[in-house]
C-alpha cells in the first residue's frame, strides 16, 4: 500500500505510526531531478520534464513538477543526489500518486552503485543537524 503525506497527518496532535514499508528521510535542501517518459507515449503531451525532489527512501521520490504526469506512467529518472560527483540514473519508475503537482515515484530498480549512494545519503540526512547543499 503505497501512501502520500496526508496520509499521516495528525489532527489529533497524537504520534501517527509509521506505516511505510521503506522509511522516507526528509531531505534539508531540495534538489532538482529530470525525467522523461519511457513506453507508451501519449499524442500532444510533453514526454519529459524537470521537478524538485523533496523526501527519499531506498525505493522511490516525492517529487514536485509541473510536468503533465499521472499515476501508472512510467519514467526515466535522473538525479543528483547533493554532494555527489555523478547524477544517478533510474532507468525505470513508476507513478504512483499524485495530488496538486506533487507525485510519489517508486523506481523499479537501482543498480548496486547507485543503491549504495542512496542508502549513504539517507543515512547522513537522517543524522540530527544535518545539512547538505544541493
Amino acid at each position: 500500500m503505497i501512501m502520500d503525506d496526508s496520509d499521516f497527518n495528525s489532527n489529533s496532535g497524537r504520534s501517527v505510526p509509521q506505516l511505510r514499508r521503506y522509511p522516507r528521510v526528509r531531505v534539508s535542501a531540495p534538489f532538482p531531478c529530470s525525467f522523461a517518459r519511457v513506453g507508451r507515449l501519449r499524442k500532444g503531451v510533453v514526454e519529459q520534464g524537470v521537478g524538485i525532489v523533496y523526501d527519499v527512501s531506498e525505493k522511490g521520490v516525492r517529487v514536485m513538477t509541473e510536468a503533465v504526469i499521472t499515476p501508472g506512467d512510467r519514467i526515466a529518472m535522473q538525479l543528483r543526489l547533493p554532494n555527489q560527483p555523478a547524477s544517478m540514473v533510474i532507468e525505470t519508475a513508476t507513478v504512483r500518486w499524485g495530488k496538486e503537482q506533487i507525485y510519489g515515484v517508486e523506481f523499479e530498480g537501482l543498480s548496486p552503485h547507485d543503491n549504495q549512494h542512496l542508502q549513504a545519503f539517507m543515512t547522513h540526512q537522517s543524522k540530527p543537524g544535518a545539512r547538505l547543499s544541493a
